[in-house]
């Protein structure tokens, strides 16, 4: 009897280690897509577009917006990352791991060969593209703008509860935000994660990094869009890529994280 009750210690050993196991997956899977974020959407489209909106709109609703936008790109990233997980996950670390590496050295490359004034193309770009939304937001207006005031006022009291929420400018941001994302290394970056870390660490990672970058972008507007050195950042990004696949070289694929 006594023979037949010793196995019962080493499940309980099983269990605490998995749950060390799963709770170190978390932690680097977070830490690792709230840094790549960071360092990928610091004066970014995307960034640019949350910094100009906000000074010419609700910041909230430029910031409800944009965020709706992000973490919905992020949710369809990660489950398009946690999809490889049926191919073996020796191939996706290790191609996972190349992909980094070619991010981090194109980044490199980018950063190097950039003036220090790089980021003004990136804005003067994204202020024309806001412009010519401004100008078509204006012309349905002016369109409308009659069958509003016969409304009376009613029914336009219920419209601005509902429209503080889902207005032309909530739209805006999300649309521009959405279609400047799809694509963009941030989103690339975000699914090769989520193919070698745990999901869950990359979606709250991401969604935290992109809440960050974003609401510095809202908060500080212009000051920040023309301070921010878009170099200095690109290089830095450059150097944490391929940190993470130099990271690969003692890490098992098999370890969980």
């Amino acid at each position: 009897l006594q023979k037949g009750s010793s196995p019962v210690a080493p499940v309980h050993l099983v269990d605490e280690e998995s749950a060390d196991k799963t709770n170190l997956g978390f932690i680097h899977a977070f830490v690792a897509a709230i840094s790549v974020i960071i360092v990928s959407e610091l004066g970014d489209k995307t960034f640019f577009i949350a910094a100009i909106m906000a000074m010419r709109y609700n910041r909230l609703t430029v910031l409800a917006g944009a965020m709706l936008a992000l973490g919905l790109m992020t949710c369809l990233s990660v489950l398009f990352g946690y999809a490889t997980t049926v191919i073996p996950r020796v191939y996706t670390y290790y191609v996972s791991t190349a992909l980094f590496a070619i991010f981090g050295i194109r980044m490199l490359r980018e950063g190097l060969k950039m003036s220090p004034d790089e980021g003004q193309e990136e804005l003067e770009e994204v202020q024309a593209e806001i412009k010519k939304k401004d100008e078509e937001l204006q012309r349905t207006k002016l369109l409308n703008g009659p069958g509003d005031v016969e409304t009376g006022s009613g029914t336009t009291i219920p419209q601005k509860k509902w429209l503080h929420f889902i207005s032309p400018i909530f739209v805006q941001a999300f649309t521009l935000t959405f279609l400047a994302e799809w694509g963009d290394r941030s989103q690339l970056t975000t699914i090769v994660l989520a193919a070698r870390e745990d999901p869950y660490g990359v979606a709250v990672g991401g969604t935290v990094g992109h809440c960050l970058c974003t609401g510095l972008a809202v908060i500080g507007g212009r000051m920040i869009a023309q301070k921010i050195s878009v170099r200095t950042v690109t290089i830095i990004g450059g150097i944490v890529f391929l940190a993470f696949a130099f990271s690969a070289l003692f890490i098992s694929p098999d370890s969980g994280f």
